[in-house]
């Protein structure tokens, strides 16, 4: 699917955080459900430490696109939830490591807890393909 950035002038432009617009035309959409810091056999990684958990979403949400034919390029839309804004800084760390083109547009809220005690992150996402 053909996608063009959109950072008009008019606002500031947050690259390399995130994308203000993303224009997609034809080709498929896909729904990525909220992806957390559990591995294959549903364990918790990274108990604990923002960095390696942001690192499990980030393979799990890969694992998601790969599965589509796609990957973390394709993403146009993401909604991360930490659980304290102490975490944001190290979420940030990882995250520009996992994008090598433009960011996807996001949002980032920041809640009093997830499904699992021990969640410090979540993220799901669209993807244009």
């Amino acid at each position: 699917m053909a996608t063009k950035v959109m950072q008009p002038k008019a606002l500031s432009d947050p690259r390399p955080r995130y994308s203000q617009g993303i224009l997609a035309e034809g080709g498929k959409l896909l729904f990525v459900a909220g992806q957390t810091a559990s591995d294959k056999d549903g364990n918790v990684v990274g108990k604990g430490d923002i960095e390696a958990q942001t690192h499990q979403v980030f393979k799990n949400l890969q694992a998601v696109l790969e599965e589509a034919g796609g990957s973390l390029d394709n993403l146009v839309m993401t909604t991360t939830y930490i659980t304290g804004r102490e975490h944001r800084e190290g979420y940030n760390r990882v995250r520009q490591q996992y994008y090598k083109k433009n960011s996807p547009t996001s949002t980032l809220v920041i809640i009093t807890g997830l499904a699992h005690p021990d969640y410090l992150i979540e993220i799901n996402g669209i993807a244009a393909l």
